[in-house]
């Protein structure tokens, strides 16, 4: 419990007002303690505590701190890119020793808050050359969040596990800098973690190589850095596999289709059997890629990326 220091420039008139000025400051001093307990913003003070600002920054920096640091991440409901710190998950941010951040235009609040920066580090720091740029962005439905147009960057950076490599590699050089002593546990965990990524990576491309170039509709502009790492030849629209296309979007995509006559969609999520059976009329099959945005509900990031491989493999 911190002890406020500044009761003892107030005045006073006789030395029990200044005793009962001491005993109040001091229960007011415990009661914001105890708000902030109740609130969540606490930490367990026998370890430093690390934010991470996505479920895939939260994945790596885990595997790769052990025990020896506490890494949280606040709950996300819906997308993520749109996601927006509250006052408690604010107050949790200021309590930690280090917010990791994935960086490339993916944590649009950062800028409305006052963190300092000296709390944060940019995991897309080493790799800025390899960020791409998003072309024709336009404003687009997105579900219960409205319309909202994606930031002129990228930022699904994870999808390619040799940028996710670097990603990783920044985390565990910063646990090492926060935590010395456990710099030798950190590393021997980032090499697992690695191999791991690498063994993903190798399984993808050979996945994907079956495709053998055939033409690609992503449902969505969140797959470029997938598409990037494996020489997809793929579009994207903007669908939201829980909501029915309007007129115009299908209007849209007929006219894809005469340039880009692709026979595979890939989405992020399942989407409805109507719009799978509609697409199976025009000879597209559909099949689901999660991008691993969010928090599974039962599995992992390698559990979920198995489950995409078993998808691919299947057609």
């Amino acid at each position: 419990m911190r002890l406020n220091s500044y009761f003892l420039w107030l005045p006073c008139r006789s030395m029990s007002l200044r005793t009962l000025l001491c005993v109040s400051l001091l229960l007011l001093s415990a009661c914001k303690e105890q708000v902030n307990v109740t609130s969540g913003a606490a930490k367990d003070f026998g370890k430093p505590l690390v934010l991470a600002s996505n479920y895939p920054l939260y994945f790596f920096a885990s595997q790769i701190a052990g025990d020896a640091v506490e890494i949280r991440m606040p709950e996300m409901d819906g997308d993520p890119a749109m996601w927006w710190p509250s006052s408690p998950d604010l107050s949790l941010m200021q309590n930690a020793d280090l917010i990791i951040l994935n960086g490339a235009a993916y944590e649009s609040w950062l800028a409305f808050t006052s963190i300092p920066a000296g709390l944060t580090v940019d995991t897309t720091t080493d790799i800025q050359d390899r960020l791409l740029p998003i072309e024709n962005v336009t404003l687009h439905q997105h579900g219960p969040e409205g319309e909202h147009s994606h930031e002129a960057t990228a930022f699904t950076t994870w999808l390619d596990p040799n940028m996710a490599i670097e990603q990783a590699r920044v985390i565990a050089r910063e646990l090492s800098l926060l935590v010395p002593a456990q710099a030798e546990g950190f590393a021997e965990r980032l090499a697992r973690l690695e191999e791991k990524l690498t063994a993903l990576d190798q399984s993808l491309e050979s996945a994907f190589l079956k495709l053998d170039g055939q033409p690609i509709v992503f449902s969505h502009p969140v797959f470029q850095y997938l598409q990037h790492r494996y020489g997809l030849n793929g579009q994207s629209v903007h669908w939201e596999p829980d909501t029915e296309p309007g007129v115009k979007q299908w209007v849209d995509f007929q006219n894809l289709l005469r340039e880009h006559q692709a026979k595979l969609m890939i989405w992020e999520g399942q989407p409805s059997q109507v719009m799978i059976e509609r697409l199976q009329q025009q000879g597209i099959r559909s099949v689901i890629f999660d991008p691993v945005a969010n928090r599974p509900a039962s599995s992992d990031y390698f559990g979920v990326m198995k489950a995409n491989l078993v998808q691919l493999e299947n057609e």
